[in-house]
């Protein structure tokens, strides 16, 4: 294992995120301080509680999981696919470096700065309501097992794509609605017996509902079903990944 090659490639990207400090982190953030402004202030004002929970507090687990899903595969699969796109990443295949070491220095980096973000987001709506963490250990789990499995699809996406459209579609047309409706704003317990079975098939419930069981101690799903369909996505990025390397992909400048 290159680990030198692994360290030079991590680096590279995070410094990339200092340059564009406003697109990487500011941005995320203020988008997502205005969904939960809005949120909070039009419909907490309508809805009090949800099993008990200010509504206010109840949404902020559902917000900082809506951030760090988009933020990791966005990261990530631009953080593939740009050196593609303008030729730049001769300098990596030119180099004594393994495609799977190209693949953890990427996904680091991209779950990185997905966790970053997060941890501000979490810290800044700890200034509107008041927070608790029943459970540090499974949320920091949680945490960091989304930001993993969504940088590893989101370096799928970004070896998958040959143009920028293929880059946007799954981000904009299947996670963030898939996001919205999994729970982000809502407990599923709230919706009729037909479509609480609908929803129950949207893979992203599982991660929200056991992040948010970390902060209240109680969700829309069992924390053990919570963790193993979250480990079970992560199996199956991890496979598709392990399927490309096996395959002898290369990538292309």
């Amino acid at each position: 294992m290159n680990y030198h090659a692994i360290k030079a490639i991590y680096y590279f990207e995070m410094a990339r995120t200092v340059r564009t400090i406003m697109q990487s982190i500011v941005s995320p953030v203020i988008s997502t301080v205005l969904y939960f402004v809005v949120f909070g202030a039009a419909i907490g004002s309508r809805i009090s509680e949800v099993d008990g929970i200010s509504y206010g507090a109840f949404i902020v687990p559902g917000l900082i999981m809506l951030s760090l899903m988009t933020q990791s595969l966005s990261n990530a699969s631009f953080g593939i696919y740009f050196p593609q796109f303008t030729g730049t990443i001769f300098e990596i295949l030119s180099a004594p470096v393994s495609f799977l070491e190209i693949t953890i220095a990427f996904v680091g980096s991209a779950a990185t700065k997905a966790v970053l973000v997060g941890v501000i987001i979490f810290i800044t709506a700890s200034f509107f309501v008041p927070l608790e963490v029943q459970h540090p250990v499974w949320m920091v789990t949680f945490f960091l097992l989304t930001a993993i499995t969504f940088a590893l699809l989101g370096f799928i996406i970004g070896i998958w794509a040959d143009n920028f459209e293929k880059l946007q579609f799954v981000p904009l047309l299947v996670v963030t609605p898939l996001a919205f409706l999994g729970g982000s704003f809502y407990s599923i317990n709230m919706l009729p017996p037909f479509w609480q079975n609908v929803t129950l098939l949207n893979p992203v419930v599982y991660l929200i509902s056991g992040f948010r069981w970390s902060f209240y101690g109680q969700a829309d799903v069992s924390l053990g079903l919570s963790l193993t369909m979250t480990l079970v996505f992560l199996t199956a990025c991890l496979a598709i990944i392990w399927w490309i390397f096996k395959t002898g992909y290369k990538l292309k400048a």
